[in-house]
Parts: C-alpha cells; sequence; structure tokens
C-alpha cells in the first residue's frame, strides 16, 4: 500500500509545445493538475524535471501554478536518474515508493522507470498522468515499465489508496478536489 510518508511524486517533462502534442493532452494536463494538488494535500515531496528547458520550453503554465514552491530540475538525458541533480534530491527525500507521471510515456518516463527500478526504488506509473504523442506510444511505454516491475495506478485509486480511511482534513480536501 501507498503511505505518504513513503511516497514522493516525480513529474517529467512535461513542457513547451510538445505537452500539448499529447495524445489527449487536455485530459492529461487535467489529471496532472489533480494529482499535484493531491500530493500536496498529503505533504508529500514533488520533484519536478524539464527535458532541455532553453530549447523545449518551460513547465506548462497550469501546472507551473499548482508546481508553486517548487523549483524544476533540468535534465539534459532522457532519464531523470542521470542527473546528479535529480538523484540527490530522490534521494535525500528518503522515501523508496515514487509515483511516476509526465511525457513521454514511452521515452523519457520509460527511461526514468527503469533506472530508477534499477536502484531499488517502487515505481507507480500514474497512467492517467501520463502522456505520449500517440494512444499506441503511451500503451507499450505502460507495458514496458509494467514488465520491468512498475505497479500500473490512476490518480483517484492512488489519491483514495493514499486517504486510506474516510475521515479527516485530508479526506474532506480530497472530496473537493475529486468533485
Amino acid at each position: 500500500m501507498l503511505k505518504p510518508s513513503e511516497t514522493v511524486l516525480v513529474v517529467v517533462d512535461v513542457q513547451g509545445k510538445l505537452a500539448r502534442l499529447m495524445y489527449n493532452s487536455e485530459a492529461m494536463h487535467q489529471q496532472l493538475i489533480t494529482l499535484i494538488s493531491g500530493a500536496r494535500i498529503f505533504d508529500i515531496p514533488i520533484l519536478w524535471l524539464e527535458q532541455l528547458p532553453d530549447k523545449l520550453g518551460p513547465t506548462s503554465e497550469e501546472l507551473r501554478l499548482v508546481l508553486e514552491g517548487f523549483s524544476p530540475i533540468p535534465k539534459e538525458h532522457f532519464s531523470g536518474w542521470a542527473c546528479d541533480e535529480f538523484q540527490q534530491a530522490l534521494n535525500n527525500t528518503g522515501r523508496k515508493q515514487v509515483l511516476l507521471c509526465g511525457i513521454e510515456t514511452h521515452i523519457c518516463v520509460y527511461q526514468s522507470c527503469r533506472d530508477m527500478l534499477d536502484n531499488g526504488f517502487d515505481v507507480h506509473l500514474v497512467a492517467d498522468a501520463m502522456g505520449s504523442r500517440t494512444a499506441e506510444n503511451k500503451a507499450l511505454g505502460l507495458q514496458m515499465m509494467g514488465e520491468a516491475g512498475a505497479k500500473l495506478t490512476n490518480v483517484e485509486s492512488l489519491l483514495f489508496e493514499l486517504q486510506h480511511h474516510a475521515v479527516g482534513d485530508s479526506f474532506r480536501a480530497l472530496l473537493k478536489l475529486i468533485k
């Protein structure tokens, strides 16, 4: 089971014009907003990656708004793990459960996932908060990561799993968020 005290959210490369080219981009952006907002309810650390931001542009504006207070980590490799700053930030959280989301599912998300799995992290793929330019590439990316040992989930399932108990302030905040 996912536990807020053991979990970190990793947002991969939802930037520039490329983010708008994802299959079903608007729905993906809405799920990302819900996921990030939910992570904030549970005080889950958020690590936010940007691939070559000087070339690909910044993270989508609506996501930057909900990521306020966090700073992006720029990277050059497809895998976030290849970035020392990201590795250090992830290890510094002391958490081993990773909620993984972003773009593109079959490239940067996939390579980041494989590297985190290879380094002992328990990776949970937030499928409805990921995207690729085609539905087929997204599906294949999810399949490849699942076969490598990552677990598949979605925004609502994981938020209620983190909540675990249908009472309290966080439960009321969660209900407002998903309605």
